[in-house]
């Protein structure tokens, strides 16, 4: 059984502020869940579930699914817009913490593919 890969970043809530707020939020990503969801942890308990590949894309041009919709602003940044019956939250993310985050999932889901199928293969 895999270890869930965990890292912490920071994200901006976009307001009406001058200054936007800033947050610490964890990133966490389950190799063995099949749906291959990265999972966006805010202080307080609220989560938000992307697609591991939607986040991807939208680092460099604009996707929607369901209720997000994700886009690159401008060369080191990526909002992350999410739609629920009470309205719209922004949040707007530094792209390197998320890139170096989004490759350690595949660096390490290939690492273990690897073990696994030496494992299995006959001596």
């Amino acid at each position: 059984m895999s270890p869930v890969i965990k890292e912490y970043a920071r994200a901006r809530l976009v307001t009406d502020a001058r200054d936007l707020p800033v947050v610490p939020v964890e990133l966490r990503y389950d190799p063995t869940d099949t749906s291959a969801t990265v999972q966006i942890a805010f202080p307080g308990g609220t989560t938000w579930a992307a697609a591991r590949d939607l986040l991807e894309r939208g680092l460099r041009a604009p996707v929607t699914h369901d209720s997000l919709r994700i886009w690159p602003c401008g060369r080191a940044q990526l909002v992350v817009e999410r739609h629920t019956e009470d309205g719209v939250e922004v949040v707007q993310f530094d792209c390197a913490p998320l890139i170096r985050f989004l490759r350690r999932t595949h660096r390490e889901v290939r690492a273990e593919s690897r073990e696994s199928k030496a494992e299995t293969a006959p001596a």
